[in-house]
């Protein structure tokens, strides 16, 4: 069918081109088929059918035409060029509707159909005075809308039960358009000067079709860039609660046409509980629905809430059967240990990250708590004040995070429970009721001997895997060296699991003891013994008990999970890193990227010239001047001017680049993620709307009025 598109265009030079390399590299006009070819499922997609052939060419009115000669040729459109091209379209869309209700000829013979990129009249179909002020009135509506969204303002104004009986308010968003009429404006004090005060301007049905409408336009900006880089990868944050439904976050990961990296959120997905279901939703969604290419995509990553992580990791397999190069890894943002803690399948475990989630948020929303703490650790430490010091700074920021979580943790066992209990019983009026009791629950919890346990058994497990996780996130060189390092980290915990009775013996001994200090019994959870009844077996011991329940399926896991998250393909992957200069240079230069590039080979422009292109390569950078230093990012490699002359390295640094696993360099390019936590932060979960988020979020995001309006009335007409 390839070789039939390129008969019918009459272009000779690319008849030696490969159906691949045609379908990568080449696009046509949509105006070189007939409509019959065609399906319109979405106002936002133009899709062709299985098999659809371009028959529509005019071979000679370029000839006549001196602007059209050089058409082929990609240039940069000016804004006026740009407000042209998107009136062009909306003109033709309203042509074809025209048509097919029947209209008189008259309509037609407006249409501007000049290819020579000359100024075309403002309307091909005019309009009469009932639909221009109709679109004047929905284009007021949408500004409102958006204004909402970027603003974060909920659609909602007082819920029903705040309002004393029969006292009637606006919602927020009545209320805004009764401030714009108020203000002057005359197309909507026309359209509702004769309502009824108490009637609503806007139904909610109708701002529900607005706002999905405002949503997929401004999406459809961000999806845009993301086709014309071809290839991406997709990241889901931790599952969120957006009023009342559980909600997975989604953001894609592209390189630019300024050659930056970029992580943009795009929306969010409804949760299900059932994981096959969840993963046919979630491609469905991002196929059909958001029109992305899944054969583009070269890395998947989920950041998951514990509990979650064994249905995410279905439909990350899921994916994998369909697209294999759609590679299952790490994402840059979360630290390995916490990722791999999340991820283990014991309730003990999941219960005592929540504990642990909920001890720091309560002493980060009390700056008093936190100079409580200080000087508890003061005392404590008094003999140690480097120490004390370290661990005063580490509690001020986001320590649930971090590689050494839970030695972290460890350490401030003593002086996080001697805090919580000097807080709530404490008779004065210095805290208020929800601090002092949020501190006796959470008290009782880190002093439950469960608890203590669990967290020094993956102190302890987590240790061999804390230095391979911290090179994960650091530099370019960091991140190729940890690579090889992972049959070591492997290595280790095969070790630890064929004598896990020593090991265990050892962690129980550092359990036990943080619980003498504590004053904590030594004891089988209580759940266990209830269950039991009595018939408690005397060999069932606690330290044989959390050997089998927790050590034992921790390790088991962790080794697993070590496994499937850096498979082979993860692994060549990040191999390929090897052909960023610095990386180059610590290796002396005796590189071999040619074995590991095998797996991109049908994501480069000319694949046949790889291997004398990296010969090129690496003698460009071995034989520099003096004062040149190696570049020692991919970023910096893909902002290099003479890059341009490396096509096949180019096309392989930027799909490396667009891995998870590696982090955004530029930190002004990862502000989708920043947005989204500031956004759930900010927002009350009953006021959380998926629509008005993603347009908060994407506040810089340009928007076409006149495009939402005019899909409006195609939708709804």
């Amino acid at each position: 069918r390839c070789q039939r598109w390129v008969e019918n265009c009459r272009r000779a030079d690319l008849e030696d081109k490969t159906p691949d390399q045609l379908n990568k590299h080449y696009r046509l006009c949509a105006k070189h088929f007939e409509t019959s070819m065609i399906c319109r499922s979405s106002p936002y997609r133009t899709v062709l059918r299985d098999n659809a052939v371009p028959t529509i060419f005019d071979l000679t009115s370029h000839l006549n035409n001196p602007h059209s000669r050089h058409r082929k040729r990609i240039k940069e459109l000016s804004e006026d060029e740009i407000r042209t091209l998107k009136q062009q379209k909306i003109d033709e869309a309203f042509e074809r509707e025209q048509a097919t209700q029947e209209l008189n000829e008259s309509n037609e013979q407006n249409t501007v159909s000049e290819e020579g990129g000359e100024e075309q009249e403002e309307e091909s179909v005019p309009l009469t005075l009932e639909e221009r002020e109709n679109k004047d009135y929905l284009k007021s509506l949408f500004e409102i809308l958006i204004l909402m969204g970027k603003q974060n303002i909920p659609l909602d104004g007082h819920s029903v039960d705040e309002l004393p009986e029969g006292i009637f308010t606006s919602d927020n968003f009545q209320a805004l358009l009764e401030y714009r009429i108020n203000a002057g404006d005359e197309v909507l004090r026309k359209r509702f000067e004769m309502t009824a005060v108490n009637l609503e301007y806007c139904s909610k049905t109708q701002q529900k079709q607005m706002l999905e409408i405002c949503e997929s336009c401004v999406r459809e900006e961000t999806l845009r860039e993301v086709r014309d880089s071809h290839f991406f990868s997709i990241v889901t944050d931790e599952v969120v609660d957006i009023a009342g439904e559980e909600h997975l976050p989604v953001l894609v990961r592209f390189v630019d046409d300024s050659h930056n990296l970029r992580e943009e959120f795009i929306g969010f997905l409804p949760y299900e509980a059932d994981a096959e279901i969840l993963a046919v939703k979630f491609h469905t969604t991002i196929t059909e629905k958001w029109g992305l290419n899944m054969e583009y995509c070269r890395g998947q990553a989920y950041i998951v809430s514990s509990g979650f992580a064994s249905k995410m990791k279905v439909v990350a397999t899921r994916l994998l059967e369909k697209y294999p190069q759609a590679v299952y890894t790490l994402c840059s943002s979360c630290a390995l240990n916490v990722w791999l803690a999340k991820s283990v399948p014991v309730v003990g475990v999941s219960i005592a990250l929540g504990t642990i989630e909920e001890v720091c948020c309560l002493f980060n929303q009390s700056p008093q708590l936190l100079v409580e703490l200080d000087n508890t650790i003061s005392v404590l430490f008094q003999n140690n004040e480097e120490k004390g010091n370290e661990l005063k700074e580490i509690c001020r920021s986001q320590w649930t995070g971090r590689h050494d979580t839970f030695e972290v943790l460890v350490d401030l066992m003593q002086a996080l429970v001697l805090c919580l209990d000097a807080v709530s019983s404490d008779s004065s009026v210095r805290w208020n009721n929800f601090i002092a009791g949020r501190a006796f629950v959470l008290s009782s919890a880190l002093t439950d001997f469960d608890f203590i346990v669990t967290i020094v058994i993956l102190k302890n497990v987590l240790s061999f895997t804390r230095a391979f996780g911290k090179n994960l996130q650091g530099q370019t060189s960091d991140v190729f060296f940890a690579a090889s390092s992972l049959t070591a980290v492997l290595h280790s915990l095969n070790e630890v699991m064929e004598n896990i009775e020593v090991y265990h013996e050892f962690w129980f001994e550092e359990a036990t003891n943080l619980a003498t200090k504590l004053d904590v019994q030594i004891k089988l959870p209580g759940k266990f013994r209830r269950a039991r009844q009595g018939n408690l077996d005397s060999e069932v011991t606690s330290e044989n008990y959390y050997k089998e329940i927790l050590s034992v399926p921790t390790v088991e896991h962790i080794i697993q999970e070590l496994k499937d998250i850096f498979s082979e393909q993860h692994l060549k992957a990040l191999k390929c890193l090897s052909l960023v200069p610095s990386v180059m240079g610590q290796l002396k230069f005796n590189t071999s990227e040619e074995h590991h590039a095998d797996m991109y080979k049908n994501d480069l422009p000319n694949p046949d010239t790889l291997s004398a292109e990296l010969h090129c390569w690496r003698i460009k950078w071995k034989h520099r001047g003096k004062d040149i230093e190696l570049p020692a990012t991919i970023y910096e490699a893909l902002h290099l001017p003479d890059i341009k002359f490396f096509p096949n390295v180019y096309a392989l640094l930027k799909v490396l680049c667009i891995l998870p696993v590696m982090k955004v360099e530029n930190e002004k390019y990862e502000i989708g993620r920043k947005r989204l936590k500031a956004y759930l932060k900010n927002t009350l979960t009953e006021q959380r709307s998926s629509n008005l988020a993603l347009l908060n979020i994407n506040f810089d995001i340009k928007h076409d009025l006149d495009l939402m309006v005019d899909t409006y009335i195609k939708l709804y007409p």
